[in-house]
């Protein structure tokens, strides 16, 4: 939840800001958001060769924590999504966090029933291709709207 709220501090700073500064902040959550999605990737790969099973009790908590928070967030940027691209890039992190969410509170569900961790590692991988789709099209409008503005 710091990356997230770094991306909020960084697009409430740019509001007002020139098309430069915005595509700018932008392409730095682009690079954030595919970090983060090649991560989930990473760790998908680390727990699926680890013998452990995850806790869904914990995993079940945690998600509905952060979903509450970014749920939130995310309703206070439903209006704002097609205001520009730093309000387009920070609603779709938004909009991604919602999602994996709710995602992990699915995967701690199918856990705490199945008692495997295959749940749980399917979620993550839907996750991060999902981060990272919305990763690459923030990085091609940022690419572009920097372009033009050289």
């Amino acid at each position: 939840m710091l990356g997230d709220a770094f991306v909020y501090a960084f697009s409430l700073y740019i509001i007002g800001k020139s098309v430069r500064w915005n595509a700018g902040v932008s392409m730095l959550k682009g690079i954030v958001m595919a970090t983060f999605g090649i991560g989930v990737v990473v760790n998908a790969i680390q727990r699926y060769l680890a013998p452990t099973i995850p806790v869904a009790e914990t995993m079940g908590v945690i998600g509905a924590l952060a979903l509450g928070a970014i749920l939130t967030c995310a309703i206070l940027l439903l209006k704002h999504r097609s205001d520009d691209l730093n309000m387009r890039s920070t609603w779709l992190c938004s909009r991604n966090d919602v999602i994996a969410n709710f995602g992990v509170l699915v995967a701690a569900g199918l856990v705490a029933l199945t008692g495997s961790k295959y749940p749980d590692l399917v979620v993550g991988i839907v996750i991060a291709l999902l981060v990272l789709k919305s990763a690459f099209h923030i990085l091609q409008e940022s690419s572009v709207a920097l372009l033009q503005k050289k």
